[in-house]
């Protein structure tokens, strides 16, 4: 394999409409299309070959960094294959790498199956929109959905921090700087404290990892910003409970004021497979923070969070059994998918008898 051959894969992995490429040494390439791995027809990858196209991708820094380091990630325009994040890794002492593909365009709202509800979210003035999530689930996505239609519509200064980014923004209506970790900034962390005297109206955290980035976006949703955030979390009481779960003592109560304040709404979404197999749907759960949901969370009681779900559809809200059961009646899904997903499948069940 040669850089031509690298060239050739990325190329043909878009014509898949495949989300991801894997370069792993001891098998052929392999293209994630619809959630599923595909093995190319093709010879498999030696340790060289794939170590070659690695190197083909880094510069001499982070050359360095991976050397030091043994994991990268990192943003990239590509020739044949527009921008793409690629993530290196050691296996057996030798690099492999994956590819994601990130795509030319936004969908739409309607491509995207987001609901409504979402919209008006992101035309809050201030505030914390959560993204959650399993990784693969369209998270970034979704972000960048919000990112765009707050650029197409409001005359504002949109931050955002990224590791790495994966879609540029072009200036609309607002003006977008887009800040990559260890390019443009050092961490998460010190982004986040010194975003705030860059007179934002938007702050756009890639990730919320740890205590520090929590507080520091709590902190600026409850001090006129808009905060849009993303968390790597299966469902929506999951995410409050990490969110909370990160602080201890006395500063763990002040995160919950801070959060029952703060939050304006979370998705919690997932990518399944449709019932034709050709393409992935979108399910998810959403809450909108009523007075009801602010109660909740300031009174610890995330373990009625489903019962106000239920009881706020009229507010937007949406429990991910129902969405499951309204994908599968519309035939996106198949039964046994939304039966596999939900978190009671006793309830779908009757539903359906």
């Amino acid at each position: 394999m040669n850089n031509h051959s690298l060239d050739r894969l990325l190329a043909a992995a878009s014509q898949y409409d495949a989300s991801d490429l894997h370069l792993v040494a001891g098998v052929p390439p392999a293209f994630r299309v619809n959630g599923e791995i595909i093995i190319a027809d093709e010879d498999a990858l030696t340790e060289t070959e794939v170590a070659q196209m690695a190197d083909s991708l880094l510069n001499d820094q982070q050359k360095r960094k991976f050397e030091e380091e043994w994991e990268l990630c990192i943003s990239l325009l590509h020739r044949a294959a527009g921008r793409v994040r690629a993530t290196f890794y050691r296996r057996n002492g030798h690099p492999e790498l994956s590819v994601r593909f990130c795509g030319s365009r936004i969908p739409s709202r309607e491509e995207l199956g987001l609901p409504e509800k979402i919209d008006d979210l992101a035309r809050k003035p201030n505030g914390l929109v959560l993204i959650t999530g399993p990784t693969g689930a369209g998270k970034t996505t979704t972000l960048n959905y919000l990112v765009d239609l707050i650029n197409s519509e409001r005359r504002c200064k949109i931050v955002t921090i990224e590791d790495p980014i994966e879609f540029v923004h072009e200036n609309k209506r607002a003006i977008v700087v887009q800040q990559e970790v260890l390019i443009d900034v050092r961490s998460f962390n010190r982004a986040l404290i010194h975003v705030l005297r860059q007179d934002p109206d938007v702050i756009v955290v890639g990730e919320m990892r740890d205590h520090e980035a929590i507080s520091t976006a709590l902190t600026a949703a409850e001090t006129g910003h808009l905060v849009l955030a993303t968390m790597h979390s299966p469902n929506v009481p999951h995410a409050l409970e990490r969110i909370i779960g990160v602080f201890e003592g006395s500063a763990q109560r002040q995160i919950v004021l801070q959060l029952s304040n703060a939050l304006q709404g979370i998705i919690a979404q997932d990518l399944l497979p449709a019932a034709d197999r050709t393409r992935r749907v979108l399910a998810y759960e959403l809450v909108v923070a009523t007075n009801a949901v602010r109660n909740l969370i300031r009174e610890n009681q995330l373990h009625l969070l489903e019962n106000t779900l239920q009881t706020g559809r009229k507010d937007g809200m949406v429990l991910m059994d129902n969405c499951l059961y309204d994908l599968y009646c519309r035939c996106l899904i198949s039964y046994d998918t939304a039966v596999s997903r939900a978190r009671h499948p006793d309830r779908i069940s009757r539903q359906r008898a």
